[in-house]
């Protein structure tokens, strides 16, 4: 089913509002010099390796370990995730690189 132009264009519309919003509401409540509640500070401390950690589960959640391949696939790749982002300290090649191993594993080695 096609789209109106009028439709698209207000589509884009609210959702460049809504992200354009929700970056600068932080700036409106911690503005620059203030000092961030001590709440803020933890959850900035805590949320990334716990989102990290809720991906990795959610990546390995579905692995059947009892039927071949036994879920080598996902293990190569997440340890080579794991040594070259301890190498490198570079996000976005661990990932790449993993994706591509993982995908290159599973179309044709598996």
């Amino acid at each position: 089913m096609p789209v109106s132009v009028g439709k698209t264009l207000a589509i884009i519309f609210v959702v460049s509002a809504t992200i354009f919003f929700t970056r600068l509401i932080p700036f409106l409540f911690f503005p620059n010099g203030k000092e961030l509640p001590p709440v803020i500070r933890y959850l900035g401390r805590v949320l990334p390796p716990a989102v990290i950690g809720m991906l990795v589960i959610y990546c390995f959640k579905s692995v059947e370990f009892t039927h071949a391949p036994f879920g080598l696939p996902e293990l190569i790749a997440g340890a080579v995730v794991v040594l070259l982002h301890a190498w490198k300290r570079n996000n976005m090649l661990s990932i790449g690189v993993g994706t591509v191993l993982y995908m290159v594993l599973v179309q044709a080695v598996f």
